[in-house]
Order: structure tokens, then C-alpha cells, then sequence
């Protein structure tokens, strides 16, 4: 067990399943106590029934949006105290052809994937910085590293992110604080289904013939497991990883290198 997460209060958002579930797991196993933000409240609880150990918390809540944010945070807040731990795992992707990219399309994509990591370390930045100590684990994504086409929106917010991350590091480096991006590849997500289902539907093919169409991408040949992606989650919010202040993680299996 990561001794450094027992008892620290970690805020996962977009925890409602996928990725950000399976973060929230690892978090709890470690020993954390885990305060889960989406706007799903029943798929949330449901979350958290699961989790290991008590004092979890949840709050239904828009990340794009400042309001929401604040009542959440404040609400988790005065459940399981101050913040030490937060992962912006909250995202949407949508695909359409650059020329058929619609300015509601790029906004959602910036305001769900970048603002909404904004807001949501606003939120949690001032207990940490009078802790003296702090995690902050953007997840990206190789579309924030590298591009791919199609989704030009979704690279743009998700290299956004990348920024936000590098310059925030360098801020608060000398408080005790880290600030991280986990940018995995195609992983096994809800979003993942839908884009083999979007092929599927546009082109008629198989959707293991679409499946493997994405593991391609990988240099290994496969999908990328959610709980990888937590377990590089989980190594940065340890003791172990206070070196590590800026990065960008790639969990892609050699599909992103530097």
C-alpha cells in the first residue's frame, strides 16, 4: 500500500465509470478517502458502494461550469475535509471533419476537456497550497501529444491541458506541489465503444474489424485497460513521484516516445 495516500482526501472527476472509476478504486485501495464528481449522481453512488474502505463522497456537478464547480468542491469539502489529491479525468470526444467542425463543437470540447480542468484545480489548489503538500493528475490524452485527424477539437482542448499542466508545475514547484498529465491511447471506455461504433456505422465494417483498426495505433497491438492508466494515477500521487512535476505521461505502449 501507498502509506502517502491513507487518510489524503483525493477528488476524482468524470468517476462515474471508465477510466475515472477505476482511478477512484485504486485511490480507495490505497487507502485515500475519495470524493467522486460527474453529473451521473446514481451511476456515482454506485461507484462508491464499491469502493474499499469509508468516508467516500460524491457530488453531482457540470465541470464546465464555475457555479457547479464550487458547490461541489465546497460540498466535498465539508464532507471529508481539505483536498490533497485531485484527477481531471472529466472528458468528452467527438469526431467530424475539420470543415464540418461546428463552433458548438469546439466549444463543448474546450469546455468540458479544458476549462473544466481549470476550474476544477481552482477549486482544489488553495488547500493544498496551505498543506504545503498536493497532487494534481490532469488525464490527456496522445491526442494532446500528438494529433490525429478528425478531431481536431478534441486535440486542440486535450493539448490545452498539456499546457495548462506544464505552466501550473512550474507555479506552484516550490510549494510541495506536483502537477501531472497521464496521457493515455486507446483505451477500453465508453468512448472507445462509440468510436468503433461510429465506424461501424459509416463504413459497414465488422466491429472487430473497427477494434482492430484502433489497437493498430499501438505499437503493441492492443486496447490500453483502464486500470493502467490508474496505475500511473496512483504512482504520481505517491511519495515516490515528487520529482516527477510537468510530465506527460504517455500510456500508449510506445505509440508516443520522446
Amino acid at each position: 500500500m501507498n502509506t502517502a495516500l491513507q487518510g489524503r482526501h483525493a477528488v476524482v472527476t468524470g468517476a462515474a465509470r471508465g477510466i475515472g472509476a477505476e482511478i477512484a478504486r485504486t485511490l480507495a485501495a490505497e487507502g485515500a478517502r475519495v470524493s467522486l464528481i460527474g453529473r451521473d449522481r446514481a451511476a456515482l453512488e454506485k461507484v462508491q458502494k464499491a469502493l474499499a474502505g469509508n468516508g467516500h463522497a460524491v457530488a453531482a456537478a457540470d465541470v464546465s461550469d464555475e457555479a457547479s464547480v464550487r458547490a461541489a468542491f465546497d460540498a466535498l469539502r465539508a464532507a471529508s475535509g481539505p483536498i490533497s489529491i485531485l484527477v481531471n479525468n472529466a472528458g468528452q470526444a467527438e469526431s467530424a471533419p475539420f470543415l464540418k467542425t461546428s463552433v458548438d463543437l469546439w466549444q463543448r470540447m474546450l469546455a468540458v476537456n479544458l476549462t473544466g480542468s481549470f476550474l476544477c484545480a481552482q477549486a482544489a489548489l488553495p488547500d493544498m497550497l496551505e498543506a504545503g503538500w498536493g497532487r494534481i493528475v490532469n488525464i490527456a490524452s496522445t491526442a494532446g501529444q500528438k494529433g490525429y485527424a478528425y478531431v481536431s477539437a478534441y486535440a486542440a482542448a486535450k493539448h490545452g491541458v498539456i499546457g495548462l499542466t506544464r505552466s501550473l508545475a512550474l507555479e506552484v514547484a516550490r510549494k510541495g506541489i506536483t502537477v501531472n498529465a497521464v496521457c493515455p491511447g486507446y483505451t477500453e471506455t465508453d468512448i472507445l465503444r462509440n468510436s468503433v461504433a461510429n465506424v461501424v456505422g459509416k463504413t459497414g465494417r465488422s466491429e472487430a474489424d473497427a477494434l482492430a483498426e484502433f489497437a493498430a495505433v499501438n505499437p503493441q497491438r492492443r486496447i490500453v485497460q483502464p486500470a493502467e492508466v490508474a496505475d500511473a494515477v496512483r504512482w504520481l500521487c505517491g511519495e515516490g513521484a515528487a520529482s516527477m512535476n510537468g510530465q506527460s505521461i504517455s500510456v500508449s505502449g510506445g505509440e508516443v516516445t520522446p
